[in-house]
């Protein structure tokens, strides 16, 4: 992995999106912190239960900014949408499919600089090269253990669902969901490729450990190489778990080759600070439509970051309502310092 410290600028990404989030001014007395670290300035449910030409607005699992300032949404049920950065109204919506024409269970996204799409579908898992009108152009390799079992070692719906690019825009990093079988639990592998020419190549892999019974519904990177991580549960009658951490990959171990990752010596993994527990930011007056430790909370999946203000980093998250009634297609503005 080729990690790159980035000092006086940020990524072309991030330069053309710092307009995209404005802070909601805090009404007088009240707090908009979630922790030291992470403050919230508003949430939207705008394109909750909502179609655009003829296509369910929602199943989001993927958030990115595209080249032209708009914001991509992607659906895992195969759907992109270009979204108004300032309004999340609908601009447009590319159907994806696989080569045989069928659905996709769409997880992870990244706008690569030539206007390209990765996508990552976690069923397979894959990750696969669409033109912006969505033909596909290529399919990167997947290392044999992290095909799902019998093929290898992952489990169904546990594969790949976080995509980002590392700063330089030579390596890209996908992020395991749950841990493969033989792999103590809540131990995920985040996967590399380099590019070389117009292709991807396999690279390096790294491990990461999650809170107990949390998964890794997304990662982004920073400008410095360390990621932005979402971590993730769901407790039937309780609700959801969502925290956000910082992490720094660049110390740990090319784990390509360890078969069976159970806390050995000689191990390092990805180094985490947890940044804020979702649950801990206040309601700013949200409603949740089944029980939730906040009625802020839903099942949040997507994450990007749209830019770099004065009160840190901007960072935009969706919640994927998997067309459930009692489910919010939520969009959530937080400040993150780090």
């Amino acid at each position: 992995m080729r990690l790159r410290t980035v000092l006086a600028t940020t990524t072309a990404a991030l330069a053309a999106a710092t307009c995209l989030t404005a802070a909601s001014p805090a009404a007088a007395g009240e707090s908009h912190a979630c922790s030291p670290s992470v403050s919230i300035d508003r949430f939207s449910d705008a394109l909750d239960k909502t179609t655009y030409d003829g296509t369910f607005v929602g199943n989001f699992s993927a958030l990115a900014v595209d080249r032209d300032g708009s914001l991509a949404a992607l659906s895992d049920r195969s759907a992109l949408f270009a979204l108004n950065p300032r309004t999340l109204a609908p601009k447009s919506v590319v159907p994806l499919a696989d080569e045989n024409g069928t659905a996709l269970d769409s997880e992870g996204l990244v706008i690569d600089r030539d206007g390209t799409r990765l996508i990552t579908s976690e069923t397979e898992p894959s990750v696969r090269r669409y033109s912006p009108q969505g033909e596909i152009l290529d399919r990167l390799p997947v290392p044999s253990s992290l095909q799902v079992a019998p093929a290898g070692r992952a489990v169904s719906n546990g594969t790949f669902e976080g995509l980002t690019m590392l700063p330089g825009g030579r390596t890209l990093l996908a992020s395991m969901e749950y841990a493969l079988s033989g792999d103590s639990a809540g131990i995920v592998r985040l996967q590399t490729w380099e590019r070389h020419g117009t292709t991807f190549e396999l690279g390096a892999q790294y491990a990461y450990r999650t809170d107990t019974g949390l998964g890794v519904p997304e990662i982004q990177a920073l400008p410095d190489g360390r990621l932005l991580v979402l971590e993730r549960g769901f407790t039937s009658g309780v609700g959801n778990t969502v925290r956000l951490y910082l992490a720094d990959p660049r110390r740990a171990t090319d784990t390509s080759g360890v078969d069976t990752l159970t806390g050995q010596d000689g191990v390092r993994l990805i180094k985490k600070t947890l940044l804020a527990d979702i649950a801990a930011c206040p309601t700013l007056g949200a409603t949740a439509k089944q029980p939730q430790p906040n009625p802020l909370l839903d099942n949040i999946e997507g994450m990007v970051v749209t830019g770099i203000g004065k009160g840190g980093l901007k960072v935009l998250l969706v919640s994927d309502d998997n067309q459930n009634a009692v489910q919010t297609t939520r969009f959530y503005y937080l400040r993150v310092r780090v």
